[in-house]
């Protein structure tokens, strides 16, 4: 009770201390304290030390090295806590760095922090707290496989939501897996649901390297979708849900008059739809509770179908991918179109989890069960 009570003490202690600069998702950190404290009190030690350690800096440099070492190892820790408990919550982490940046955004430290390098150091703790200071291979493996997960999204309507796709991400990041003789090391990234972050880049910024070297022996992105598993043939490019990012923002799209994403302050270029490349007859073996489809069925402005091929779609206007027309189906265009531009051969695409309600560790521990046959199924044919 001691522990819950103070963790709960940390979280509002600097709620009121410029409020008016925190983010739509800081902001959410009351509602989220009622509604599961054990949640957000879970990494309560690590972000009241890094507190206590954000007042008594002296310099900028000082603040980078600081949060370059939390944010990693706050990373470090989601990942051995969730392994270790067995607990498939991913929104331990999520709503741990959010209380991390209010820190950053509203205690002052001992020194006159501009904007530019508060920026900064915000940015430094989103790599880091996402796995990005931790995308290296070092296990003796055959293959190499990237896999993103994303944050929980919609909040607002369940703010205790969890995301399958990030309790995958957390779960397989570092592991080896083994197929018929062949093995593969998973690295993963935890993806923001944000539309903000698309447009400047982040996916494009993560995946070219990969790309650009063809280093890598599969691309897989996840996400949180229907009733079975989906592996998603025909990305689109354009927005079309009214459906808000976290940040509540909703972009403007609508299914009749579906709307361009960014890049980098200029149109996404690119077709108006991809293909994708994955393995789906090898991962369509993987056993467990769910069908794993290979979903075809997209929509233009024209008409809803499912093509067979995407010579079909070359005049067509996207409404739909088969991914939807969100960021889960944006992720999957944008990593496909990449691939394309830089002329790689890496197989890549999406794979849509089963859809739960709030959270469910029982039936997520199943989808994560699942995914990783999918990904071992895959390696035969990399």
């Amino acid at each position: 009770m001691l522990k819950l009570l103070f963790a709960s003490s940390l979280i509002f202690s600097s709620c009121s201390v410029l409020s008016n600069n925190l983010t739509t998702e800081e902001l959410r950190i009351e509602a989220a304290t009622h509604a599961m404290p054990q949640v957000l009190m879970a990494f309560a030690d690590e972000v009241n030390q890094f507190e206590q350690q954000w007042k008594s800096l002296n310099n900028f440099r000082h603040a980078t090295d600081l949060i370059a070492d939390y944010s990693s190892q706050l990373w470090l820790n989601a990942k051995q806590r969730i392994t270790t408990t067995k607990n498939y919550d991913d929104r331990e982490l999520y709503w741990a760095r959010l209380l991390s940046s209010k820190i950053i955004r509203s205690v002052k430290p001992k020194f006159t922090l501009s904007v530019a390098e508060q920026n900064n150091l915000l940015t430094q703790l989103e790599k880091g707290s996402r796995g990005h200071n931790d995308l290296s291979f070092t296990k003796s493996s055959t293959k190499k496989i990237i896999l993103t997960g994303f944050d929980p999204f919609l909040l607002d309507k369940n703010i205790n939501q969890s995301n399958p796709s990030g309790v995958a991400a957390l779960l397989l990041d570092g592991q080896v897996i083994n197929y018929q003789g062949i093995s593969a090391e998973i690295n993963t990234v935890m993806v923001p649901v944000r539309y903000a972050d698309f447009d400047q880049g982040i996916i494009e910024a993560l995946l070219a390297p990969y790309y650009a070297l063809n280093n890598v022996d599969m691309i897989v992105t996840v996400s949180m979708g229907r009733k079975d598993f989906d592996l998603e043939r025909f990305p689109g490019k354009r927005r079309s849900v009214t459906a808000p990012d976290n940040a509540n923002i909703i972009f403007g799209g609508t299914q009749t008059a579906p709307l361009l994403p960014s890049l980098n302050n200029q149109p996404l270029p690119g077709n108006e739809f991809v293909q994708f490349s994955l393995p789906v007859a090898n991962m369509q073996q993987a056993q467990g509770p769910y069908k794993v489809i290979d979903n075809h069925k997209i929509t233009t402005l024209e008409k809803t179908y499912e093509p067979a091929t995407l010579a079909e779609l070359k005049n067509s206007i996207a409404v739909n991918g088969s991914g939807g027309g969100y960021l889960s189906n944006e992720i999957s265009y944008r990593s496909i179109r990449l691939r394309n531009q830089l002329n790689s051969t890496i197989p890549t695409g999406h794979i849509h989890t089963p859809r739960i309600q709030q959270f469910e560790p029982k039936t997520e521990a199943k989808i994560v069960k699942q995914i990783t046959a999918m990904l071992e199924h895959s390696l035969n044919a990399l």
